[in-house]
């Protein structure tokens, strides 16, 4: 494990104190292993039934997709995404989207609208994501860049496309007005006012 994700291990360890932490890897075709983590609450720790999975190894590398050398000072991240109930099919769905900027060339960053096109886990009618501040702190170190852990809210087909013609601002307005709670995996759609 590299300085950057060893310093995001131990914030993420410390933001989820209290919280039982359970680890697993992935691999596509060409690129480093991701690891997975997933952080399910003791009884009596805060918000007890929403469970949190995190990537760890997009921040491993800047996120530079233009450079062959990448520049020390560009963007690092990393994903939280906190399912109510918890649903673990969703980890390969948050692999895919840290693994983005090695694969892609996708530099990620608050409000970026990710489309998947096909649901996020078996059955859910989400089929892409937001991303949008978490409540874990960034990493500071010697590396460069600070590491930016954004949080992947799951949104329906609808809620993407008014991403697209107005702004992820708006829908999280939505979501605020209707008392929606972001972490459910079965709540239904919003739709922004004009």
């Amino acid at each position: 494990m590299s300085d950057v994700t060893t310093a995001v291990s131990e914030q993420l360890d410390q933001h989820f104190s209290g919280y039982h932490r359970d680890e697993a890897q992935i691999t596509f075709l060409g690129n480093e292993p991701m690891r997975l983590l997933r952080f399910v609450p003791d009884s009596g720790s805060g918000d007890d039934d929403v469970v949190w999975y995190s990537s760890l190894g997009c921040s491993a590398h800047p996120m530079d997709p233009e450079a062959i050398n990448p520049d020390p000072g560009a963007p690092r991240a990393e994903i939280v995404l906190g399912v109510r109930r918890g649903i673990d099919a969703v980890g390969k769905t948050l692999a895919m989207i840290a693994a983005s900027p090695s694969v892609e060339g996708v530099v990620l960053r608050e409000g970026l609208l990710i489309d998947l096109e096909s649901p996020l886990w078996p059955g859910s009618s989400f089929t892409a994501v937001i991303l949008t501040p978490s409540p874990v702190p960034d990493v500071a170190g010697d590396w460069g860049a600070d590491v930016v852990v954004y949080q992947a809210v799951p949104v329906t087909q609808t809620e993407a496309a008014w991403v697209r013609l107005k702004s992820a601002d708006t829908l999280r307005e939505a979501w605020t007005e209707a008392g929606v709670d972001i972490l459910d995996p079965d709540r239904s759609a919003v739709q922004p006012r004009d």
